[in-house]
């Protein structure tokens, strides 16, 4: 068991000794790399002049000993196409661009070597590579890609078809020469699809051609198909719209018959309508039965009968023609004796008409109910009753003063009273607070007790009248004995009306 974990152990110590190794020389090329300072990539047109730059941002302890530009082709090996050292004139070797190459400024110098192309092909396009010899470093590089832009021609054409059962070219899309390759896009709603292929053209560019297939058919006719070229040298893609061109043969469609062609009738009137591509030249009217009519007047695609009789009881036929083709349709009239009855409204209209007289009627109500609840609103605003009570009412005495003779007085001396009278006291008046009831607009009958005394009355809250002396006795052995006024015994003698107020008569003794 040692023995193997030492194993283990000694694997594992190789391995992360080699992996370190891997990571130094990654790490070495890595900072050494990115001392080279140049640009990523340089675009340009045909005919422009191109500067490709290149410096070593850090020489400290490291000693530039000449410096090289080299040219990669995308295919093909690689070229020098400039040399420069200090101790020397800068060399330019045989190349695709000698002549046309040159270092900048000039004289160069070894910290910032950089180059321009004058001129430059398509072909120029590819990789150049700055590449340092240092002691004692070594070589180190930095790598730019020359990228020659073509900006293309682009155009877009529909290709005219005839209507069929098999998927042929219906437009065609094409951008010529440009560098790099342009992508085309199409968008339209007919059903069908594209296929595009790619051209190497002269000078290194390159032609994109866009085919749309379908099957056509005479409703694909007219149909929008649009082509959208996309490229780096256009701002925008540019964007060519047509109409799909499909031929066909004329469809044809008689209209105008009602069957109600009846004897005497004037002026029946057969329309042909036809439509095609291209346009039809040519509308022919013919009768199943050989001879027209002689009451049937023929005007273009328009057969009119002047008036309808036995002669016209046949089969119309309407022939249309064009370049494709020619197509046909027939009506056969059947005359009647009499005309048929009109027609009443039909279900649909019967049921429009219903649900709009529901719906009107829906509407009337909802605009009474409405105003109902708002003038009953405003009717309880206005009549509800005061929060406080308002102060009773002055007092009415509404009984005439009752006048009393009494004749005779058992128990003592006779003695006439004359002339004397007594004021009752009547129910008292009722006030606002009691004239709102919600149940009756009339003023609902109180119930007054066998002996109403004035407490009884539920519309009078006053209180009764004080105790009242005649003042008419005579003799000291006369004493006035004064009755309670609240006792019912001695109201059978008085003559009171119901619902008055009263007092009792005095009793002389």
């Amino acid at each position: 068991m040692a023995r193997h974990d030492a194993r283990n152990w000694h694997d594992c110590t190789k391995m992360i000794g080699l992996l370190c190794l891997v990571a130094s020389i990654l790490l070495r090329h890595g900072v050494s790399g990115q001392r080279v300072k140049v640009e990523p990539e340089v675009s340009s047109y045909p005919g422009q002049t191109v500067n490709l730059r290149c410096a070593f941002t850090d020489s400290t302890g490291i000693q530039l000993t000449m410096v090289t530009w080299i040219y990669e082709p995308k295919d093909g090996e690689r070229i020098n196409v400039a040399v420069f050292h200090p101790n020397f004139d800068p060399s330019y070797p045989d190349s695709p661009v000698k002549g046309r190459v040159s270092f900048t400024p000039s004289p160069p110098n070894l910290n910032s070597p950089s180059i321009q192309i004058r001129n430059v092909t398509m072909t120029d396009e590819g990789k150049y590579i700055c590449e340092y010899a240092t002691y004692p470093s070594g070589n180190e590089q930095g790598i730019t890609y020359l990228v020659m832009l073509a900006k293309p021609q682009n155009s877009a054409s529909t290709v005219t078809v005839e209507a069929g059962t098999n998927p042929v070219v219906v437009a065609r899309c094409q951008s010529a020469d440009g560098r790099p390759a342009s992508q085309i896009t199409w968008m339209t709603n007919a059903n069908g699809n594209a296929t595009t292929t790619s051209k190497a053209g002269s000078g290194n560019t390159v032609t994109v051609t866009s085919e749309y297939r379908m099957v056509p058919t005479a409703e694909d006719n007219g149909k929008d198909i649009s082509c959208v070229v996309a490229h780096r040298t256009q701002v925008k893609p540019e964007n060519f719209p047509m109409k799909l061109e499909v031929q066909y043969a004329p469809q044809v469609a008689i209209v105008g018959y009602d069957n109600n062609w009846y004897i005497g009738r004037t002026n029946a009137v057969l329309t042909c309508q036809a439509s095609g591509n291209p346009i039809p030249v040519s509308v022919q009217w013919k009768t199943m039965s050989g001879d027209m009519p002689d009451t049937v007047q023929v005007t273009g695609n328009e057969l009119k009968v002047l008036k309808v009789d036995d002669a016209v009881n046949t089969t119309f036929v309407c022939e249309v023609t064009n370049k494709i083709g020619t197509n046909r349709d027939q009506v056969t009239a059947t005359v009647r004796v009499t005309p048929l009855p009109p027609e009443g409204p039909s279900a649909g209209t019967i049921v429009g008409a219903i649900i709009g007289v529901l719906i009107f009627l829906a509407i009337i109500g909802t605009i009474i109910a409405l105003y109902k609840k708002f003038s009953n609103k405003k009717l309880n605003f206005r009549d509800r009753p005061p929060k406080h009570k308002p102060p009773p009412p002055n007092k009415t005495d509404s009984s005439a003063a009752r006048q009393v003779n009494i004749d005779h007085v058992s128990g003592g001396s006779e003695t006439l009273l004359e002339n004397q009278y007594f004021t009752t006291q009547s129910a008292e008046p009722v006030t606002d607070l009691d004239a709102f009831d919600e149940y009756s607009d009339e003023k609902k009958d109180h119930y007054y007790s066998a002996a109403p005394s004035g407490w009884d009355d539920p519309e009078t809250n006053d209180m009764l009248p004080p105790y009242m002396h005649t003042g008419n006795h005579q003799g000291p052995d006369e004493h006035l004995v004064d009755m309670d006024p609240l006792s019912p015994q001695d109201h059978q003698g008085a003559n009171v009306q119901r619902g008055d107020s009263f007092m009792s008569p005095p009793v002389f003794v």
